[in-house]
């Protein structure tokens, strides 16, 4: 395993279950196959004035993570306590802008994954074949390709793109999804990336394919929102002691 300098202890309680719950999701990521070796990111914000979020250090697998090798950054990417490790410039560039613009997006998920990037791919996006794709149908949007994530002009592009939707493909890129909690961004990031899985293994079968109607999706995610909070809270409960169970190791 690499060795990585852990920061200084957690300055409070919260932030301590923030870098628990964040380390935990890159496990999980790792433990579905959606990781892509060191790349990617995953970032959670601080509470309080300062504007600072919790990210993965630039060279680390998701299975190595832990919630004291977690870089605390600024929203200018200047690392903030003890760890100086230097992060992936397109996870500084995609969380800052989404975390400055959108006060209750406290997490901010972005994958590569390989049903997740197919999906992205196609000229029509998600298409309305499945439950999952239908429990998000009003809550996502779509940011066309700009290459790399480097350039500090495409944020505005992107949060504008982004606008109140908690869910983003990006076109040939990958999934973005935000949430209050880790629990929300996760539960999001599983129902679309299972969506997409979905759908391309549907278009694989070969057979006609059954679209529901734009109502229809309207219809499903409204009835989703109803149960989301506490679905996903009793979710990511379960997922952690999956975690607890199979690879404790985050919680360091």
């Amino acid at each position: 395993m690499a060795t990585v300098a852990a920061t200084k202890p957690a300055e409070t309680p919260d932030e301590q279950t923030l870098r628990e719950d964040l380390a935990a999701a890159y496990r999980l990521v790792a433990h579905f196959g959606w990781d892509e070796l060191i790349f990617t990111h995953l970032s959670v914000r601080i509470p309080g004035p300062d504007h600072q979020f919790l990210i993965n250090p630039l060279g680390l697998l998701f299975e190595e993570i832990t919630a004291s090798s977690l870089v605390k950054i600024d929203l200018q990417g200047r690392p903030v306590g003890d760890n100086t490790q230097p992060v992936n410039p397109a996870g500084f560039v995609i969380h800052s802008a989404v975390h400055a613009a959108r006060e209750d997006a406290q997490c901010v998920m972005h994958l590569h994954t390989v049903a997740g990037t197919a999906v992205a791919a196609q000229r029509d996006g998600l298409l309305p074949l499945s439950q999952n794709a239908l429990l998000g149908w009003d809550d996502l949007a779509y940011h066309d390709y700009e290459g790399l994530a480097v350039e500090t002009g495409e944020k505005e592009r992107l949060v504008a793109d982004l606008g109140t939707h908690n869910l983003m493909i990006l076109r040939n890129h990958g999934l973005l999804t935000v949430g209050a909690t880790v629990a929300d961004a996760f539960v999001r990031l599983f129902i679309l990336q299972r969506a997409c899985e979905m759908q391309v293994a549907a278009q694989a079968g070969g057979a006609d394919l059954i679209h529901q109607s734009d109502a229809m999706g309207h219809k499903v995610a409204a009835q989703g929102r109803a149960a989301f909070a506490a679905g996903a809270g009793l979710s990511w409960a379960a997922l952690r002691r999956k975690l607890d169970r199979l690879d404790p190791g985050y919680r360091a």
